[in-house]
């Protein structure tokens, strides 16, 4: 390390200062890693890029401890209201269960706001240094450290670090410089123009999708008077070259207000693509959010893909540089987001093909297809709790069990040791969780070797409204309006061992201990023969 004159050496390096890698900072920061963040640009971004993050992702800002401070920016939202080719209201996509994971479904937001909300807790923590005007011109990598080399307000340096985060974007330079670049897709022709308004009359809190083949169109009520509208556009009315004229955009809005240049954030023209990323992983070098994935805007899941990438590989990163896990359980950081991201693409592709088709035909089948969908209540489920929506199921090491991989809910809970009543995860905490669900008192005993392996805190769910004695366990979940119940009923006489992110990684019956055990030895660190690595 000493021949590169490295001028500084820290746990992780994340390039790229946008929300995606801010959240991945934070993440670390929350579990003891020190972290440096790098950015070209000179502060915080202005452009109010993604608007809507859902249950998910403000799940993953409560593990970061910052999600009361996201909640100030955001409008608690309750899905998207589709119109058909009239433009009449069709039906209304929503969770399934609502607050299942404990948080709003899908909630509008502005992208400066959340950048300096991320920004200014990175900046407080201890554990993070945030470098803007600082530019990445190369890096490397050997057995023990992976280097960058930066040109920035303190001239040319090199950091090393355990891993690196690439969390910078369509055009990365982590992509460029570690992996060629390669993304397989396609980018699509049509063209579309985006505006942010302000002093909007729209006060709804749900996203439109307003499936008009004269002119398919995105509306998206926002935060104190802010509205994003989305429009297609045709020959002859721009190119993503060509700024937007203001006429153009007064003449789209008109049906919904009148708007003055000043009432105008932001306005481009832009033309969306489908790619993904060849590999997600070289080494020490990962890639998160639009440096790994880009899509269409139309499920809204751009922003919320790159941080399920953050919570999916943040704990792991934390766990190998801590010395508890071996370096191969980043192994399963591809293989568990690509695919679902793969599949997050093409349900936005989809979903533009049809809900915002500019074929007269394909619109009027699509509207009677889905009216006579709607009149069954599997049809209406279908489309009303978003059914259609990709799930993540991890297939990977980490799922030891064939019926693992999946994630578990959060329902409210009183915790009998404390005798509070919170959110599941606040109880349980974010690191390894070895539940009992309706098992037998004298199991626990056996069990308890799985949990000291992973270091796991256990808690007890009985069922059947009985509070059981024992002292094999840290804690005992009591269910309070069904929802724990409902959530764990699957469950029923097994243990459950939960990874840090609140994905099952195994799930099996008091007498599969042994199988257990066996299976999980290599995701484990020997820690008697393993000094703690730590830059």
């Amino acid at each position: 390390m000493s021949e590169r004159n490295v001028a500084r050496s820290t746990d992780a390096v994340v390039v790229g200062a946008g929300p995606v890698g801010m959240t991945s900072a934070a993440l670390l920061a929350a579990r003891g890693i020190n972290v440096i963040v790098l950015e070209m640009r000179s502060g915080t971004s202005e452009e109010p890029k993604a608007i809507s993050i859902d249950d998910e992702a403000l799940r993953t800002y409560q593990q970061a401890g910052i999600d009361h401070d996201i909640s100030s920016i955001i409008v608690p939202g309750t899905g998207t209201r589709y119109y058909d080719a009239g433009n009449r209201p069709v039906f209304q996509a929503r969770g399934a269960t609502p607050f299942r994971l404990g948080h709003p479904f899908k909630n509008p937001f502005a992208q400066p706001d959340l950048e300096k909300v991320l920004a200014q807790g990175l900046i407080n923590h201890e554990r993070v240094t945030l470098e803007y005007d600082t530019k990445v011109t190369n890096v490397e990598q050997d057995d023990d450290f992976a280097y960058v080399t930066t040109e920035g307000p303190k001239g040319t340096e090199v950091l090393a670090a355990r891993y690196v985060l690439g969390a910078d974007g369509g055009r990365s330079v982590v992509r460029e410089l570690v992996m060629d670049n390669a993304m397989s897709g396609r980018s699509y022709s049509d063209v579309w123009l985006v505006a942010d308004t302000l002093e909007d009359p729209h006060t709804e809190r749900y996203g439109m999708h307003h499936g008009d083949p004269k002119r398919p169109h995105v509306i998206v009520p926002g935060l104190d008077g802010r509205c994003r509208y989305e429009f297609r556009l045709f020959a002859g009315e721009g190119e993503p070259s060509q700024a937007p004229d203001f006429e153009l955009i007064k003449r789209l809005v008109a049906p919904y207000r009148d708007i003055e240049p000043h009432q105008v954030e932001r306005a481009i023209n832009y033309r969306f693509n489908a790619v993904n990323a060849d590999r997600y992983r070289e080494g020490r070098f990962f890639l998160l959010g639009d440096a790994a994935h880009m899509m269409p805007p139309f499920a809204g899941q751009g922003l919320n893909s790159g941080i399920r990438d953050a919570a999916n590989l943040t704990w792991k990163v934390a766990e190998v540089v801590k010395g508890k896990a071996p370096d191969s359980i980043l192994d399963s950081y591809e293989p568990e987001r690509k695919p679902h991201a793969g599949a997050i693409i093409a349900q936005s592709v989809r979903l533009g093909s049809v809900v915002m088709t500019t074929s007269e035909r394909v619109a009027r089948n699509r509207d009677e297809v889905i009216r006579q969908k709607l009149g069954t209540a599997d049809g209406r489920a279908f489309f009303e709790e978003m059914r259609y929506r990709p799930i993540a199921q991890f297939v990977s090491d980490l799922s030891v069990t064939h019926n693992a991989g999946r994630a578990i809910g959060q329902p409210l809970v009183f915790d009998a040791t404390s005798r509070t009543t919170a959110r599941m995860d606040h109880v349980v905490g974010n690191d390894w969780v070895l539940l009992g669900v309706d098992v037998a008192s004298e199991s626990w005993a056996e069990a308890k070797q799985v949990a000291e392996r992973f270091d796991a805190s256990r808690w007890y769910i009985p069922f059947d409204d009985v509070q059981p004695r024992t002292a094999e366990v840290d804690g005992l979940l009591i269910d309070l309006d069904g929802s724990l119940y409902r959530e764990f009923e699957e469950y029923r006489g097994k243990f459950v061992l939960v990874r840090p992110d609140h994905f099952t990684s195994a799930v099996f019956a008091p007498d599969e201990l042994a199988v257990i055990l066996e299976k999980t030895a290599s995701l484990r660190q020997n820690k008697a023969s393993l000094a703690v690595a730590s830059v």
